[in-house]
């Protein structure tokens, strides 16, 4: 593995007072980055407001993250295709974390111009955008709304790993192609502080923010990390680029998203695998390492 010696700054450290405890609506709370989003919140001491289309079913997978009773967690109904159903969840909002996809089919979200003035009328000040692969109309939207705006751009998740967890599981070996590839790989307990930093303080706003891990990582690192983290030993088998296309096929993958993961393993964007000193430059401490995150979820490789 690569360790980061010298990186370009990309963020401006605040320097600010920390703001006192301020109200926060995060779309996408139950998701991957959402619900590290309210953990990073919830920790500094502010107030989280969940939005949902469906506030059972949320209440119920925040519950499996934080203590009962979810302290400092408001579940509320509002989906981001009606923007109509948000003006009760925006009322006393400071900031509002969103993320630019919505529906079952997760097809970009049009209604960014509607959720940007709905957003200043209730006096929102600052907003952050998770980065969803492409610039989308909502977050241009956003970046042409006068609020304060921060665009959370990360690289390769972590928990992305997880998807090797039954086989290592069952055969104790994980199957990929390119494992040469290098990434830069983000723990998404990272992204969460970074954006609520940016939702909470000044010193954020206009600017997009590359999220990387402190280290470059080959396959094999991954593989020994957690193997070292759940105390067994884990076989690396390299695939042929056609294998690796006919498991996503049978996994269900459309032909474009083969393509775009092809592409991007055969030579991964300098972006994704170049380390960044944001996470440290935003929160103040360094980014966590893939190790830590292995130790954290090694039970999830255990047999």
């Amino acid at each position: 593995m690569t360790k980061n010696t010298s990186t370009k700054n990309t963020a401006t450290k605040n320097t600010a007072t920390k703001n006192t405890s301020q109200t926060v609506l995060v779309t996408g709370a139950t998701g991957t980055v959402g619900r590290q989003v309210v953990a990073e919140l919830l920790r500094r001491g502010h107030t989280v407001r969940a939005l949902t289309r469906d506030p059972e079913k949320a209440e119920a997978a925040l519950l499996a993250h934080f203590p009962p009773g979810v302290p400092g967690v408001e579940v509320v109904r509002g989906d981001l295709g009606d923007p109509a159903s948000l003006v009760p969840a925006l009322d006393g909002v400071t900031g509002l974390h969103l993320i630019t996809f919505g529906g079952a089919m997760f097809a970009p979200l049009e209604t960014g111009p509607e959720i940007v003035e709905l957003a200043r009328k209730a006096g929102v000040r600052r907003v952050t955008v998770l980065f969803g692969g492409e610039e989308t109309p909502l977050q241009r939207a956003v970046e042409a709304s006068g609020l304060d705006w921060t665009v959370v751009q990360p690289v390769e998740f972590m928990s992305n790993a997880l998807e090797w967890a039954e086989a290592i599981r069952t055969e104790d070996t994980v199957r990929e192609p390119f494992t040469g590839r290098l990434s830069a790989m983000i723990h998404e307990a990272d992204i969460g502080a970074v954006a609520a930093v940016a939702l909470t303080e000044e010193g954020h706003a206009g600017r997009t923010y590359l999220i990387t891990g402190p280290e470059t990582l080959t396959v094999q690192d991954k593989v020994d990390a957690l193997a070292a983290a759940r105390g067994r030993e884990i076989a690396l088998v390299e695939l042929t680029e056609e294998a690796a296309k006919e498991r996503w096929r049978a996994a269900g993958h459309p032909e474009d998203v083969i393509g775009f993961l092809i592409m991007v393993y055969r030579d991964t964007p300098p972006e994704g695998r170049t380390v960044a000193g944001t996470v440290e430059e935003v929160t103040g401490r360094p980014a966590r390492t893939f190790a830590e995150w292995a130790a954290e979820h090694a039970a999830a490789f255990r047999a």
